[in-house]
């Protein structure tokens, strides 16, 4: 039983600005329903905890569960618990084996608790970006003599500990994990469809985009509901920390058309059953790290003080001298934490209160429009330590507006010129009632999309939309990474995906296709990031790891429109503390009197012992009181491309491994670190693993053309186990600019118009550039439909036709 509302779906919507009414979606049946058999005594709702000591050395895990017979006699059982961690090639290691004699009353339900089961540093559960998502299997089963096996229960758990309390640096809400502060960079998530048509399937790439995003949080938002347990699993197998709200927010609190109840759910007592129900359905992920009572708002009081009562901490989950006076006295089998209804998160009564926006319950949260990049920088910005949700744009690309709209929602906005050069943007109707975003604010923010110059059609527009999105996320995330710990503790973004085919505040659109914001948070919210402040144009770098970073450099170079480097410096000799944002040197080339109007830059941080790089970050920049419209006859700029490709298919499954290089020369490209050595990351199999073998530039010429991956695999179209190597013959220098890819049904009948995107496909990079001589690796796989033969295309804004690759 999980409730989400009299209609969800109708909560004051005609005065929400994120998604059209949606009447009568939760009535009847929605969710899955199942049939189980089981013998005379029946397991209900085991609840594991583990409980650290010594510095996270010894570790003990404790387990509750009621046991239920069914039977009109006494049922003698044994109560058996397995725990067991998956090695290579499917090979269980058994951790533990514990059994224990219980008898059951006839017709009676009793509460057994295990006795702790010891282990000695196990493998621990991290967030995203600090390290590996270890698992165990847990299985609980119950043989009752004279029956044999009655009933069993398995979960994937997590040995972990969270804790959180109020910064007082920052008044920001502070997590820690395994005693570790973590940075906050995470979004807001609705539901995953507005029809409440969810799958496995869904759930697994919608939060590996999340992780693919270097996220480490998602809210789920009250609005929405208990998503179902796959999703929850796929949090812990990626590292998403959830923010688990209850389903108090606009529907209950007398706002909305019709009015809503003032006084919260109708049924209080249906609520707190089912909120009580999916605490036991939650309680065991090591994703799940706090309860929130509402949206915005705090539950009515008898609700409030309810879920504080339920939802108590256990003395070891508390304060350090209480934690103390529990592990003196732990064998009182009264303390188990297991036998809390949770015990182990904090509950906050509501999204902005308890060191959340100003803590007080003030609607502090936002904004949640279009900014100058450089505002996400300035020290006032935003007032408070931990923002629950900042929001902004979220076009997607023209194939997605063709294939979810009728021609007349093909006609981009209309254009107001107002003083000052600000501009109004008139969205077609369609767009309207799918709650597009302007991408400039009259009076305050002139048109990001317009600094390109103004857009022709619909495919210009959403491609200078894209460039907008790039910029607009990277800016708000490294915004928060220049003051991280100092000012600020994390943030949410509103929000990371739509439950339908909206038109705002969203990093890949309801058919899965992700937007060049996805690549721009990707880019800011990694582990390790060097960055650029747009507000002081001091060039920093950002460790949000637990260990200090020495014997690194940075790379610095300036492009110019021309293919030139105007400017190039390496700083070296770098070491970096351990979470701190470190601020290195302030960028020159912006003050010369030589500085071009429009630039790149390229910054590297990379390991001197290797020229491992560490993080790439590519601008392109204009000088204050400028704009990007010299960029618009550098689209016939015929630049030198060339592209090796293999495939390996499993099934119908694509992985693809592809490197695309800038031919291009010039004077400096060759003693530029141009190659992008990528270092692997701890844990991580799949983003940034794409290594380039460090050689000499005479060594990688030569073997980029005849082999650049050495694996048996085959290729899309034949077959063959050779590699692909396509290229253009341009003969201009200078930058490739916002490369892309996109993957398509090669079949050669098809209807005019078509959406013939495979979809959803997963890139370890896109909207990409590459100076000249820069080589870069990507990763795409995805899975193709049935008897479909797989297209990749390379495009780019100075690419004047799609590259097929493969």
């Amino acid at each position: 039983m999980r409730y989400i509302g009299k209609d969800v779906a109708a909560q004051y919507v005609e005065g929400w600005d994120w998604m059209a009414p949606i009447r009568d979606r939760n009535t009847g049946i929605w969710d899955e329903v199942s049939i189980s058999r089981t013998g005379p005594v029946k397991i209900i709702d085991p609840h594991l905890v583990s409980t650290f000591f010594d510095d996270y050395k010894r570790v003990y895990l404790h387990a509750t569960l009621e046991m239920q017979n069914k039977s009109s006699w006494v049922a003698d059982c044994s109560v058996n618990v397995q725990v067991t961690t998956e090695l290579e090639g499917n090979i269980c290691l058994v951790e533990h084996i514990q059994s224990q004699k219980v008898s059951v009353p006839a017709g009676s339900t009793i509460q057994y608790t295990f006795p702790q089961l010891y282990f000695y540093k196990p493998n621990l559960w991290w967030p995203n970006g600090m390290g590996k998502q270890s698992l165990y299997n847990v299985v609980i089963s119950i043989d009752v003599d004279g029956f044999g096996e009655s009933d069993s229960w398995n979960h994937h758990f997590g040995f972990r500990k969270i804790e959180s309390d109020i910064d007082t640096a920052t008044g920001g809400r502070l997590f820690k994990v395994n005693g570790q502060p973590i940075f906050i960079r995470g979004g807001n998530w609705i539901l995953s469809d507005g029809l409440l048509r969810l799958s496995e399937k869904r759930y697994h790439t919608d939060i590996k985009f999340h992780a693919d995003m270097n996220f480490n949080m998602i809210r789920c938002w009250g609005g929405g509901l208990a998503e179902r347990p796959e999703f929850y699993h796929y949090c812990d197998t990626y590292g998403l920390l959830v923010w688990q709200e209850f389903w108090i927010t606009g529907d209950v609190d007398g706002r909305g058309v019709p009015v809503s109840n003032p006084n919260g759910p109708l049924d209080h007592d249906l609520f707190l059953l089912c909120a009580r129900d999916t605490v036991k359905l939650l309680r065991n992920h090591p994703s799940l790290a706090l309860w929130v009572g509402g949206n915005e708002q705090v539950p009515p009081p008898d609700i409030n003080a309810a879920l504080k009562k339920d939802l108590e901490l256990h003395p070891h989950f508390q304060t350090s001298s209480e934690n103390e006076k529990w592990m003196v006295d732990s064998s009182s089998e009264s303390e188990d934490p297991s036998q809390y209804l949770d015990g182990t998160r904090i509950y906050v009564q509501g999204s902005m209160w308890d060191g959340f926006a100003n803590g007080k319950g003030d609607f502090t949260d936002g904004p949640y429009e279009i900014q100058y990049p450089e505002n996400f920088f300035k020290d006032d910005f935003y007032k408070y330590g931990f923002n629950p949700e900042v929001g902004s744009i979220g076009m997607p690309v023209a194939a997605t507006i063709r294939a979810t709209m009728p021609s007349e929602g093909w006609e981009i906005p209309l254009v107001k010129k107002l003083p000052a050069g600000y501009v109004e943007e008139v969205p077609n109707p369609i767009w309207d009632y799918h709650k597009y975003i302007p991408y400039s604010k009259p009076h305050k923010v002139q048109s990001q999309i317009e600094l390109y110059g103004s857009p022709k059609d619909l495919d210009d527009f959403c491609l200078k939309a894209q460039l907008a999105n790039y910029i607009q996320y990277r800016a708000l995330i490294e915004g928060w990474n220049c003051r991280m710990w100092k000012k600020y503790t994390g943030f949410l973004i509103w929000k990371t995906q739509n439950p339908w085919t909206g038109l705002r505040g969203q990093f890949y659109d309801h058919l899965l296709d992700q937007t060049a914001g996805f690549f721009g948070c990707r880019c800011a919210a990694e582990p390790i990031h060097v960055q650029l402040n747009l507000s002081t144009c001091c060039i920093e770098v950002v460790n949000t790891m637990s260990d200090d970073i020495s014997g690194v450099a940075i790379e610095a170079s300036v492009w110019d429109l021309e293919g030139t480097c105007p400017y190039f410096k390496v700083f070296e000799k770098l070491s970096l503390p351990p979470k701190q944002t470190s601020s290195i040197v302030e960028m020159e080339y912006p003050k010369s009197k030589d500085s071009k109007p429009v630039y790149f830059l390229l910054l590297k941080l990379y390991n001197v012992s290797n020229y491992g790089i560490i993080s790439r970050n590519f601008y392109w920049l204009h000088q204050s009181g400028g704009d990007y419209k010299q960029l618009e006859p550098y689209r016939k700029s015929n630049i030198p491309i060339q592209v090796t490709s293999q495939v390996i298919i499993k099934g119908s499954t694509y992985e693809v491994r592809v490197n695309v290089q800038n031919k291009s020369k010039n004077a400096e490209s060759s003693s530029l670190t141009y190659k992008n050595n990528f270092i692997n990351r701890q844990g991580e199999g799949d983003p940034d693993s794409n290594s380039l073998p460090l050689e000499n530039k005479e060594q990688t010429d030569k073997k980029r053309s005849t082999g650049f991956f050495h694996r048996i695999c085959r290729r899309i179209v034949t077959g063959s186990n050779s590699p692909r190597l396509v290229e253009t013959n341009g003969n201009a220098v200078g930058v490739a600019f916002f490369l892309h890819f996109s993957v398509h049904s090669s079949k050669a009948e098809g209807k005019e118009g078509e959406d013939t995107r495979i979809l959803p496909v997963h890139y370890s990079d896109n909207y990409f550039s590459l100076v000249p001589g820069e080589a870069m690796p990507i990763k795409i796989s995805f899975e193709a439909p049935p008897g479909v033969a797989p297209k990749i295309t390379l495009h780019g804004w100075n690419l004047s036709h799609g590259l097929t690759v493969c």
